[in-house]
Formats: structure tokens, sequence, C-alpha cells
């Protein structure tokens, strides 16, 4: 019997190898994609039960014992990350069939998809930190056939600097993963912890962790390495944008997260601050993005930066708390990111603009797109009693008690940054005098809406009944602030 954990990974692998021999059949394509995304998605809560009930699950291919066979791991952190990004991905993908286009469709869009979605799940499940680059690449691979999908100008001249930078930043993660092997003799994550416990504080390491910082930092999109993010998020399709929005900047997050709490913890003082200086550099030059542009995707995407920052801000305050809000913050952020993203594609769908001095007077003929809209941006602000209230609250608690007071006012302030920048669409796009548009048919306008409703009334979902959702992520806290979980999970008897 293949072991819950696997699955996650090979189903949408699977899956996307299929719909690679039915290019021209569509309804096959439309159908196995949603499908294989769903079938991850049950996978997934199911395997979120069994963490929550019978603790950490870990499986070993091959038949060496770990450190020395390759290890998955599914902790709570990196369960809720996976379920996240199935049902994202599932909604993104039903939202796809009609706001895609058929030419986009055909070329390979399904497939890539579930391998980039099978790629992330593996970044979030393995624990060997060489197979974290594997599928690091994976998913990389797939969204280099995203980003390029179309052929627009735009996106070719986005695409190359995008592939550039993860070139590059991928010869810099197998260099760093060269230099960490040569110290610790292991890739292990688990046995790094060990290792790298018992040798304590030293230069060199705190120097690989600092190298580690930068490629996922890279990826992440914190300062000052999100430069690429706006142009090449920018370039694809919005249901594609939705994808990258939400989910990939996410890995560089959870990586950070992994290797901060997990294995670099020896020389907090120094590698911990360097992270929360750029944490809070993140939110402020985010902060400048989001507010400086009239053009709704550039808004969102510089949010994208605003919550990266947050995020990052509770994993370096490193306590308890804020680990915990910084969990169910990144959670929200997932799910709240798509949701905008696929509101801000209904909204082009009906005035054809990016715009916002284009635009006016929807609210008359659009008042549920409009509402919904700004509940939203309540949700994204943290707004309470709404999804991002609680995981903020926590962070700016943890960062007070970590005794990073301005740093936590910065935190609290980007709140307001976040809510004037976003509500600005909502009061020049469906307020003031009426602009033209072209009224799409109701028929097309309720295709769209439908899956924007579904991810609109979970991220409600996600706030309302946060105090039932709350254990989860108290155990996923737990068990990041205290490596042993995952090590004894791990190596069993072996450390």
């Amino acid at each position: 019997m293949i072991n819950l954990v696997v699955l996650p990974i090979i189903v949408p692998l699977l899956i996307g190898t299929v719909l690679l021999l039915f290019r021209n059949n569509l309804t096959v394509q439309r159908i196995g994609g949603i499908v294989g995304a769903l079938l991850t998605l049950v996978i997934s809560v199911v395997l979120l039960t069994k963490v929550y009930t019978d603790g950490i699950q870990v499986v070993t291919l091959g038949s060496w014992d770990a450190p020395f066979g390759i290890s998955l791991v599914s902790d709570m952190l990196s369960v809720l990350l996976v379920t996240s990004s199935s049902l994202i991905t599932f909604v993104v993908l039903w939202y796809s069939v009609y706001a895609l286009g058929e030419e986009r469709e055909r070329f390979f869009f399904y497939p890539a998809v579930l391998f980039m979605l099978s790629g992330i799940n593996g970044a979030f499940t393995t624990g060997d930190i060489f197979n974290l680059f594997v599928f690091f690449e994976v998913f990389l691979m797939a969204s280099y056939v995203l980003i390029a999908l179309g052929g627009e100008r735009i996106q070719l001249r986005e695409s190359m600097k995008y592939i550039i930078v993860n070139i590059v930043a991928a010869a810099l993660f197998v260099i760093t993963i060269g230099y960490i092997y040569s110290v610790a003799g292991t890739l292990n994550m688990a046995d790094l912890s060990v290792k790298l416990g018992e040798i304590g504080s030293m230069g060199v390491i705190s120097t690989i962790a600092i190298m580690f910082l930068v490629v996922f930092g890279i990826k992440a999109g914190i300062f000052p390495l999100y430069f690429w993010l706006p142009g090449a998020y920018y370039a694809p399709p919005l249901p594609i944008l939705a994808l990258f929005g939400a989910l990939l900047t996410k890995v560089g997050i959870y990586s950070i997260a992994r290797v901060y709490t997990l294995i670099f913890t020896t020389d907090v003082a120094f590698t911990h601050d360097i992270l929360m200086m750029l944490a809070i550099a993140t939110i402020v030059f985010g902060s400048i993005g989001a507010l400086a542009y009239m053009d709704i995707k550039k808004i969102i995407i510089y949010n994208i930066v605003i919550a990266v920052g947050v995020i990052l801000f509770g994993f370096a305050a490193f306590n308890s708390t804020a680990v915990t809000g910084a969990t169910l913050y990144l959670v929200h952020d997932m799910l709240v990111k798509a949701l905008l993203f696929l509101m801000i594609g209904v909204l082009i769908l009906i005035t054809g603009k990016t715009n916002l001095r284009e635009m006016g007077g929807l609210i008359r003929h659009y008042p549920a797109l409009g509402w919904t809209y700004l509940v939203a941006v309540f949700a994204l602000a943290g707004i309470p009693p709404l999804s991002g209230f609680a995981g903020k609250i926590l962070i700016i608690q943890g960062g007070l008690e970590g005794g990073f007071v301005w740093q936590s006012i910065v935190v609290a302030a980007s709140t307001m940054v976040v809510l004037l920048s976003a509500i600005r669409i909502f009061i020049y796009a469906f307020w003031g005098s009426e602009k033209p548009f072209n009224a799409p048919p109701k028929k097309a306008y309720s295709q769209y809406m439908a899956p924007v409703v579904v991810l609109f009334v979970l991220v409600m979902g996600y706030g309302v009944f946060i105090e039932f959702l709350t254990p989860f992520f108290l155990e996923a806290g737990r068990q990041l602030m205290d490596p042993s979980f995952y090590v004894d999970a791990v190596l069993g008897g072996n450390n």
C-alpha cells in the first residue's frame, strides 16, 4: 500500500502525465485536470486528519533508513500547506475552464498545472534538502511553461527574466547544498538539525544560513530580491497569476521557515535578526509599490510582497506565539490572494481594462462582485473578525513578546496600507461616475463567479470558524518551535 504522504505528490504527477497524451481532447484535459486537483485535495484532507490524530507521518523511500534514504515528512505545517495548495489549484482550474481561453488551454495548461502542484507538494513534504532543490526545479519547469503560455510580447520578455533569475538561484542553491554537506556530512533535514546542534555556533554555519536565506528569499520575493516579481507575475493570464501569487512565493517562505526553525537555530541573534530586518524592509517597500500604482493587477501583486514580509516577521521573532500566527496567516494569505486575483479577473472581463482611472460606477450593475470584493479586502487587511485578523494579531503579539516593539508597529501599520491600497480598487471601479464598459453575457459572468463564490465562502469560513481550526495551527507552532518532534519522527532511534 502506498503511504498517504506520497500520494499528494504522485497523484497530480501521474494524472498530468496521462493528460499529455490527450492534447487535442480539451474535454479530457479539463476533466482530468479538475479531477486530479480534487483527488489530491481529498487525499490531503485525509492526511491532515491523520497527522493531527497520529502525529508526524514519515515515509523513507528505498531500502535505506533515514538519514541515508530519501525521507518524505508530513508534519502539521507541511500538510496544511499541501491541503491549501491543492484546494487553490482545484478552484483555479475550475475558473480556468471559462477564463483562460481554448487556445491557451490546448498548450498543455492542465498537465503543467498538475506538474507544478506535484512539485509544490513535494517541496512542502520532502525531508531532504537536496530533494527540496529537485522539487523546486519540478515546479519551476512547469511554471516556465505557464508564464509564457500564449506567447504575448510581455510574457516572452518577463519569462526570460524569470528563467534567468531562477537559473542563478538554482546554481546558488546547489553551491550552498555543497557547503552544508561539507560541514555536516548529511543532507537529511532532521540529521542536519542534530549535527549542526552538536557543532554549535560557528561562523561558517551562519554564513551558510544567510546563503540559504538568499536562495529562498529570491523565491519568496523578500527585499531586495523581489525585483523580478512584479513584472513576471503581471505578464501571464489571470488564472496563472492567481496560482503564482497564491502558491509560488509561499514555497520560498516555507523553506525559510523550515530551515530557520529546524536547522539554523544555534546563532539566532545573528541569523534571525537579519531575517527580521529584511522582513521589515520587505513590508516597507511592498507598501510603497502597492500605493504607487493605479493598475489593479500591480496593486494586488505588491500586496503579495507586503504579506511575505509580515509572515517572515513572525518566523524571525521566533517564539511560539509569533510562529503560530505566521503559520495561520500564511494559509490565510494563500487563500485570500487567490480569491482577489480571481475577482480581478472578473473585473477585467467586465471592463476590458486594468487602469483604475478608466473604471467607475460598476456597483450599480454588479453589486454582488463589488460587495464581496470589499469584504475580501477587509479579510486581506486583517479586519476582525475576518480570516486575516487572528494570524496578524498573534504575529504582532509575538513580536512584542520578543521585544521587537517598533518592528511590530510597522507590521500593524501595514494593515492600513493594505486596506488603503486595495480599497482604492473598490472606490474607483465600483463608485464614482460610470465609465464605458462591455458587459459580458450573463452566462459568462455567472461561470466566472461560481468558483469565486465558492472560494469566498471558504475564506469567510476560515475566519468565522477559526476557533475550530486553531488547534491545527497551535500544533504546527508547537512542532516548529520544538525540532525534537520532527527529528524523532524521522530518525527514530537512530539519533
